[in-house]
């Protein structure tokens, strides 16, 4: 695997540099530490321009080839937060922060970027500008829409755009991309249904909202089974059921479910928020309650640019020798929000037999750094070759 050599001799200062970051995890958009740290490491490097205050905590860095005569502008983007998740690594770097950990690997993702970003300050063996991204709040907060509101792409003149995520299970030094629809859509909705609450004894004289959520919870799997194309990709799960009482004797006036819908097209997220809407208030109205539907639309769906997931492909394949075609993910990413504005691509690069991201075991394998950043190196040299 054509690794280059100077990742080889970093790797040990760049595996520093990540369980550092692991040790020190923040949330959303308070990564004050951290994006204080990418921007002093970027300045020591010789960027040519250091930015923060983008997308609220977010790092840009500038860095010019030894040439500019093609005018192309590069964008490379990593995330910077952690997880709520108490860590049960046991690792000698493990957070220091009750509650908080790097458990999707945000550590490594911004450390490699470092690390190329060293590289490329040094070499700068490319024809024109090469613009890393640092970005805050990945995981519920939106930080990619926030950089891009905040003229992320046209204040940088950045042309196209990629990511990186690494994935556990995919061995070391393997990198897998599909084109097109590639992480889901996220949406999240709330619902409160009412009845009308009284003794557990005399249940003929309330109208249980327990038993009327109950039925709601269940009317909603025919989103799937029933109202979606079957050859279509849909999630809808349920994943909080509290009720305003927690006596034995008491039958409550209210219960507030939460949840999630994921799709990968908008005519699906059309009629998951519809239906779904429809079904809830229409079941709690049948058995004498009512319910109030609150759908939000979060991150939108992944969708990976075709030719730009060409060339993320080709270099993947210069440096591990293979690039494999990867399985659609219903999980989110708000990467999604700058492939909107930009043609881009993300791409997926093995951490190993790790635990399963967002688990409190989890940990990012320090053997991947010299891939991912040879990943990116060689994506900007290979997408800017010098004149």
């Amino acid at each position: 695997m054509p690794v280059k050599n100077r990742f080889a001799e970093l790797q040990p200062e760049i595996a520093a540099w990540r369980r550092d970051l692991h040790k020190h995890p923040e949330l959303q958009f308070d990564t004050h530490r951290t994006s204080g740290l990418v921007a002093e490491k970027l300045r020591a490097f010789g960027c040519d321009e250091v930015v923060t205050g983008i997308g609220r905590t977010g790092v840009v860095g500038v860095i010019k080839g030894k040439s500019d005569t093609s005018g192309r502008v590069v964008g490379l983007r990593a995330d910077m937060d952690a997880l709520p998740i108490l860590e049960e690594t046991g690792a000698p770097y493990a957070s220091d922060t009750e509650g908080k950990m790097h458990a999707c690997g945000h550590d490594g993702h911004t450390a490699m970027l470092l690390g190329a970003a060293q590289y490329l300050c040094e070499t700068r063996n490319f024809d024109g500008t090469a613009v890393v991204i640092f970005q805050p709040a990945e995981e519920g907060g939106g930080g990619g829409r926030v950089m891009c509101e905040d003229g992320l792409m046209t204040r940088f003149g950045i042309e196209e755009v990629y990511g990186m995520h690494n994935w556990p299970g995919m061995d070391i030094g393997t990198f897998a991309i599909r084109s097109g629809p590639f992480f889901a859509a996220t949406d999240i909705f709330e619902i409160d249904v009412e009845g009308r609450g009284g003794h557990a004894a005399k249940p003929h004289e309330t109208v249980d909202p327990t038993v009327v959520a109950s039925h709601v919870v269940l009317a909603l799997q025919t989103i799937a089974s029933r109202n979606a194309d079957p050859v279509g990709q849909i999630v809808v799960s349920v994943t909080s059921f509290e009720t305003s009482s927690d006596a034995f004797n008491v039958i409550p006036q209210t219960v507030q479910m939460k949840g999630t819908v994921r799709t990968l097209d908008a005519a699906m997220r059309d009629l998951a928020e519809t239906r779904l809407t429809q079904i809830a208030t229409g079941v709690a109205q049948s058995l004498g309650g009512s319910a109030q539907v609150r759908y939000t639309r979060n991150y939108p769906v992944t969708t990976n640019h075709e030719t730009q997931t060409g060339v993320a492909a080709d270099v993947a394949k210069s440096v591990a020798g293979a690039c494999h075609p990867a399985d659609l993910v219903m999980g989110g990413e708000d990467f999604s929000f700058m492939l909107e504005e930009r043609p881009g691509a993300y791409i997926l690069m093995g951490n190993g037999a790790s635990a399963a991201l967002h688990h409190p075991k989890y940990d990012f394998n320090d053997e991947a750094i010299p891939v991912g950043c040879s990943y990116w190196a060689e994506l900007v040299e290979q997408r800017m070759p010098a004149a």
